[in-house]
Parts: structure tokens; C-alpha cells; sequence
């Protein structure tokens, strides 16, 4: 079961207004929207874009002008800006259905709540990202894959839930080549990975059983803890897409700035 303390992002959508409400009870609505999304068209376009009977576009682009939702010049058809704004939430909410179905294995019976809860409402901006799972042939193929990011790194923000030698000797590493990092770790091993590295932006949380974060200048990785309470190492979530290691970059942020609250 998927446990997520902080609504706010499903919140949001529970208050959908009546306009939105009639926008996507319609397929049709929906798909003629969404084309329009991308740019305006004529009907000519909208046909050969949808494959929709010009006798299906017409009465509801007719209805879409009538509700405000869609307007013409000379031939073309926009958006109105209230439109734009409403296909952008539903889009993004149907991207955020897709990746819970996408990402089942890593997040069911995991602990997620301690994600912030701006990082869930962006949460879409990991449509590319995908789950890395280890096997019984390579049975810490996870932590070699982490490894590797670190070994490739030219600057990496970390949140390290736990000590593992072999990522403390990458993150050295990465110090003696005088890399960027930043790093947030549990109080009740900070004063352990204070010892191992020379490293001076480093911070300390309180709370167990968090998450693990590597985001560098080419990669994301997110790992998570089971509700047993123990760190999931044979399933990570990662991506080299711009977007993902955005996402990843602002859950760090957004981790950190909780901290100092």
C-alpha cells in the first residue's frame, strides 16, 4: 500500500471546477484540446491531426467557443488562457497516474511521505525515468550502478541515509579532484562520515528511514526504505533526462531548506 502524508498535490485536483469537469468528460473535448495545446489549427489540421469526423469537431469546437474554452481568428482556433492553464493540470495529473503505475514496484509498501511535498507536485518531470533492479546474478548490481554516477560525477548533491565504504572512497574521490558536492546525512552517522571525508558542505538530519538521493551534473538515482524499515537495495529510480535530474536537484533542495525550519 502507498502511504503519502502530504495530499496537497491530489488536494488540488479534488477541487476541480465544473469547467474542468466539462472539458474532460469528453474524449473528444479532451482530444481536440490537447491538439490545440501544442499550437493552434485550422479544422482542416484538427482533422488530419485527430482523425476525427469534421462533423465531431465542429459541434464541439461549437461548444468549446460557447463555454470560452476555445476561440477563432480568421480561420485558425486557440485556446483561451484559462484553457491553457486548465489542459496544463490535466495533462501533468495524467502523466502523475501513468508514473504511479509505472513505478508500482518502488513505491508500493515503501515509505514516501518524507518526500517534500513540492517535489510531489512535481513529480511529473520524471516521465523518463526508469527502475533499475538487482538480480540474482548481480545481486548489488544497485550499489555498483551508484558507484559508477559517483565515478563519472563532476559535481553530485547527495542524501546518504546510511554509510557504505565503497560510495564514501567515490565521494573522497571526487574531493581530491576538488568536484562540488554537498552532502546531507543522519545525525546518528554524521560524525562517521565527518571522520572518513574531507568535505565541508555537509549537514546532518534527524529523521531515519528517509531516502537516498545522487543527483549529478548527467544522472538521478532515488532509492527508497520499506515500511519494514529497511532500505530497498534491489530496486533504485533513475534517469539521465534533464528534466529528472531537475526534479532531482529540487528535492534536495527542497529537503535541505525543510531542515532548516
Amino acid at each position: 500500500m502507498i502511504y503519502v502524508k502530504n495530499n496537497s498535490y491530489l488536494k488540488e485536483y479534488e477541487s476541480v471546477s465544473d469547467e474542468i469537469k466539462y472539458i474532460s468528460n469528453s474524449l473528444v473535448r479532451l482530444k481536440i484540446l490537447e491538439t490545440l495545446y501544442e499550437c493552434p489549427l485550422n479544422m482542416k489540421e484538427i482533422n488530419n491531426t485527430t482523425g476525427l469526423s469534421y462533423s465531431s469537431i465542429s459541434s464541439n469546437i461549437h461548444g468549446l467557443e460557447t463555454e470560452g474554452h476555445v476561440y477563432r481568428e480568421i480561420n485558425n482556433y486557440y485556446l483561451s488562457n484559462c484553457a491553457k492553464l486548465q489542459m496544463k493540470n490535466i495533462l501533468e495529473f495524467n502523466m502523475v497516474i501513468k508514473l504511479l503505475n509505472k513505478f508500482f514496484t518502488i513505491l508500493d509498501n515503501h515509505i514516501v511521505d518524507i518526500i517534500p511535498s513540492k517535489s510531489i507536485t512535481e513529480i511529473f518531470l520524471l516521465e523518463n525515468a526508469k527502475i533499475l533492479e538487482s538480480n540474482e546474478i548481480n545481486a548489488y548490481k544497485t550499489y555498483d550502478f551508484i558507484e559508477e554516477c559517483l565515478t563519472q560525477a563532476n559535481e553530485v548533491k547527495c542524501v546518504l541515509p546510511f554509510f557504505y565504504k565503497n560510495f564514501n572512497n567515490k565521494l573522497n574521490e571526487l574531493i581530491e579532484n576538488k568536484s562540488n558536492i554537498e552532502l546531507l546525512v543522519p545525525s546518528n552517522v554524521y560524525e562517521l562520515f565527518n571522520k572518513n571525508l574531507e568535505i565541508s558542505n555537509i549537514n546532518y538530519f534527524s529523521e531515519n528511514n528517509m531516502f537516498l538521493l545522487i543527483s549529478t551534473n548527467d544522472v538521478m538515482v532515488l532509492g527508497l526504505f520499506k515500511e519494514d524499515g529497511y532500505f530497498d537495495q534491489n530496486r533504485l529510480l533513475t534517469s539521465k533526462n534533464e528534466k529528472s535530474i531537475k526534479w532531482a536537484d529540487n528535492l534536495f533542495n527542497n529537503f535541505k531548506n525543510s531542515l532548516n525550519k
